[in-house]
């Protein structure tokens, strides 16, 4: 659903930057060599047709962490930008008064993440854990909907994703090196 207008005492929560930065970053560190590899390898796809699929996934890849979690009174709702396709992905809302509860899953990889339950709908809406200020965002809901949230964690800790910049960032300067030595050797033009 399309971000409708917001009341005034509406709080918003955007993704982390650092976690944004990272992502982005992670992405272009691991596609950037692909055109570069098309042309030394003399690939069947030709390498514009490559950068133009890197383009539209860099599109798609801003356009989801540009989310937006908007808090009032009334909801909690999960927002996109306009420009953003909402084939790629939906947000949602959910009036506090809808609100049953917030049940606990467990990831594939042993973290856990939580779900709002409905009363009507069988439906559960995901709880945006890589907000910044998500412990404000936390104390919102526990306000708004009397669940206790005491023990509600973000689901990955910021040193996380400072170690995955830290290596993405060593990608990229062996993605340079690698792309800048095949340039000096004639492989790529």
């Amino acid at each position: 659903m399309r971000s409708q207008s917001q009341p005034s005492n509406s709080c918003i929560f955007r993704i982390s930057p650092l976690i944004r930065i990272t992502l982005l970053a992670f992405y272009l560190a691991l596609t950037i060599p692909l055109p570069f590899l098309a042309e030394a390898a003399a690939a069947p796809i030709p390498s514009q047709v490559l950068w133009v699929g890197l383009g539209l996934g860099l599109f798609a890849l801003w356009g989801a962490l540009s989310e937006r979690v908007i808090v009032d009174e009334e909801k909690i709702q999960v927002a996109y930008p306009r420009w953003f396709p909402s084939f790629f992905r939906k947000g949602w809302f959910l009036a506090w008064a809808e609100v049953q509860d917030l049940k606990m899953r467990t990831t594939g990889q042993g973290g856990l993440v939580y779900y709002f339950v409905s009363k009507s709908s069988p439906q559960a809406y995901l709880l945006p854990m890589r907000v910044v200020g998500f412990a404000r965002l936390v104390k919102l809901i526990e306000n708004y909907t009397g669940i206790d949230t005491g023990d509600i964690r973000p689901l990955s800790q910021p040193w996380m994703y400072l170690i995955l910049l830290g290596f993405t960032l060593l990608l990229l300067l062996v993605d340079g090196w690698t792309i800048l030595t095949a340039m000096s050797l004639g492989l790529v033009a």
